[in-house]
């Protein structure tokens, strides 16, 4: 009970460098997962197309994810220095996977007598791409977005040991003093709020997305949601 005592003192007289944090921790997220976006996407299609580089390039990205945090925070630190710009480039390589691979399955999933109707049409590649795979596969993809935004939000608080701010430093004070843990509960708790809202928020668009809800604009059978699994 002191501690929620505590907890909420707290909030009541740091309210605006709590929120200052909140928004910064967002942003870091957010651009981490935009860069990788523009990115990754692209990539997924390419590699969609040309089957033998998917290997090669997932097996890359693959190799990045099992590299702990810490240290890929300490050898960006090496080229980019301390602040949120090095824990950009961290959350940018994290979300590169789950992006590149949720586009690579996604358009691997879209029905090839959808294709085929569409080349009947005389349809370029391109067209193809943007009114027939691209809108099946866009739920598909923001399952994607969806994952690396909840990884990005959880690795950006690791960002605060390199001067990257966030509400990783509200945790840190609190294990720098000798009873904090109302302090580390005031970093922690907004960290988990944000967190389970972009889940939820990235989960409804991800289902308002279905290929389902396109077939009536696209004129074509409803294809069947394939089953993913996040990384």
């Amino acid at each position: 009970m002191q501690t929620l005592t505590e907890l909420w003192n707290y909030y009541a007289q740091n309210y605006t460098y709590v929120w200052e944090e909140f928004y910064k921790h967002f942003l870091m997220s957010a651009y981490g997962v935009l860069f990788a976006a523009i990115i990754a996407i692209p990539l997924g299609i390419l590699i969609a197309r040309y089957g033998k580089l998917s290997k090669w390039v997932i097996s890359i990205t693959n190799v990045i994810q099992t590299i702990p945090a810490l240290a890929m925070l300490a050898v960006l630190m090496l080229v980019l220095g301390l602040g949120a710009n090095t824990v950009i480039a961290s959350l940018f390589l994290y979300s590169l996977l789950p992006i590149i691979r949720n586009t690579y399955t996604g358009i691997l999933g879209v029905d090839k007598s959808l294709i085929d109707s569409g080349r009947g049409m005389g349809m370029t590649k391109f067209q193809l791409l943007r009114m027939v795979e691209l809108p099946l596969a866009l739920s598909v993809i923001m399952a994607g977005l969806r994952t690396a935004l909840v990884v990005a939000i959880s690795i950006a608080t690791i960002g605060a040991f390199i001067g990257g701010g966030g509400l990783g430093s509200i945790i840190i004070r609190g294990t720098n003093v000798a009873d904090g843990t109302a302090i580390i509960l005031a970093g922690a708790i907004p960290t988990a709020v944000m967190a389970v809202a972009a889940d939820l928020i990235m989960g409804w668009l991800e289902k308002r997305l279905m290929p389902g809800r396109k077939q009536k604009s696209l004129s074509l059978e409803p294809l069947k949601h394939p089953r993913i699994v996040n990384f």
